[in-house]
């Protein structure tokens, strides 16, 4: 097999030893030199100096937690580096020792047998911390409100089916007040701001209920959490308005794109960043996000078509702003929907949707343009034939006989 890299490196990074493999290629044969070294700042410049000593230009390393990224940081400077997913760099069975997963890794990088891993620039991993970290604050407000819920329902205070956002200002003083000690249903309802749907007679029945000092207590509780989640994620919306300047123009023309808001578009940037370069086509992009079907076949059979894994972080975000665009009117995104959602169902079709936002914005960013809309009667105008043929079939099944002339 043709060798690519006639001197080159593996490591099997840990969280307090690296173990480095130099793959050095005299005529026929590779030697291996292996020495293991610490993960202290200055041990990790002891490797780099040991690798350029050795001739390497070529440095390959798993991916694995968050332990690869100060080996990174520290070799990123003198070396050519590749990341490479654990799961497509497999040692043999029974073979697994730290020396000969640095070697086979070595061994891989010298043939070109390893496919890079996406790592972004320093600018874009640190929105995408930040965005990611944002999304995790979110996640961890919304479930002190469902403690809150319980709560709630624990006392028999049925708040929740008269208020559609427990949060909103008239159920955020109601709780307030139940957790001050007030009891009174009328005085509750006071607090409101007077516009809720149900009748003021359903509401002081709603709010009435068998509420104690531990549930006071549980209240107040999860109320503060709430209060210092939502300081810190606008904390972090500053942070990341902030960051985000330098790419402020590829936000606003990805918010072109029905269903992405300033949000959606602010994670998009920060998941796959501003150059399209790094991905062959936008085939290549939705792969690596996890939106397109696996290849699982066997013996001319197609087993399974479901997700690939990968991608979590920009795959749900993307699936919500489907989920948005799908309800926008007169769009091509809502034609295509509704097209798959009559077919395949809604879940499929959503899918779909969000691999057509991304793919959108694969070209938007590529080409520097903003969205065009082809139009809510694009696949009918795409295929005339097939559409008269659909609409006959409906017709005929409907019992009608119907003769197609061409309009004047």
């Amino acid at each position: 097999m043709e060798v690519l890299h006639r001197c080159c490196a593996g490591l099997d990074v840990h969280q307090k030893s690296v173990v480095a493999c130099v793959r050095v290629q005299r005529g026929g044969k590779a030697e291996h030199e292996v020495r293991t070294f610490g993960t202290l700042t200055r041990e990790l410049e002891e490797l780099s100096a040991w690798l350029a000593a050795r001739g390497c230009t070529h440095v390959a390393m798993e991916a694995t937690g968050v332990f690869w990224k100060p080996v990174w940081y520290v070799l990123e400077p003198r070396f050519e580096l590749v990341l490479a997913n654990a799961g497509h760099i497999r040692n043999v069975p029974g073979r697994k020792t730290d020396v000969n997963d640095a070697t086979w890794i070595s061994d891989l990088l010298a043939h070109g047998l390893i496919t890079a891993s996406f790592v972004p620039d320093t600018a874009i991993q640190q929105m995408r911390t930040l965005t990611r970290t944002r999304k995790q604050l979110i996640r961890e407000r919304a479930k002190h409100v469902q403690r809150l819920h319980k709560i709630l329902e624990t006392a028999n205070v049925k708040i929740g089916s008269v208020v559609s956002d427990l949060m909103g200002i008239s159920g955020r003083a109601i709780l307030e007040a139940i957790a001050a000690g007030e009891t009174d249903p009328a005085r509750l309802i006071d607090r409101t701001t007077g516009r809720l749907r149900a009748s003021r007679e359903h509401l002081e029945e709603a709010v009435r209920g068998y509420v104690t000092d531990h549930h006071r207590f549980m209240l107040r509780l999860h109320l503060d959490q709430i209060d210092g989640l939502e300081r810190a994620i606008a904390k972090v919306d500053e942070e990341v308005d902030r960051v985000i300047e330098p790419f402020r123009g590829s936000v606003e023309q990805l918010t072109t794109i029905p269903g992405v808001s300033d949000v959606v578009a602010q994670v998009i940037v920060s998941e796959i960043g501003t150059d399209m370069s790094r991905f062959p086509t936008a085939g290549h992009l939705r792969s690596w996000t996890g939106l397109c079907p696996r290849n699982d076949e066997s013996a001319g059979k197609r087993r399974s078509t479901r997700l690939r894994k990968g991608g979590n972080w920009l795959k749900t975000t993307l699936v919500q702003a489907a989920w948005s665009a799908a309800r926008k009117k007169d769009s091509y995104l809502q034609a295509q929907f509704l097209r798959l959602k009559s077919r395949r169902g809604p879940k499929k079709a959503v899918i779909a949707v969000a691999a057509s936002i991304l793919t959108a914005a694969y070209h938007m960013l590529q080409e520097g343009t903003f969205y065009e809309d082809p139009g809510a009667d694009y696949f009918t105008h795409r295929d005339r034939e097939r559409s008269k043929n659909r609409l006959l079939q409906r017709l005929a099944k409907l019992g009608y006989q119907v003769e197609i002339r061409e309009a004047a």
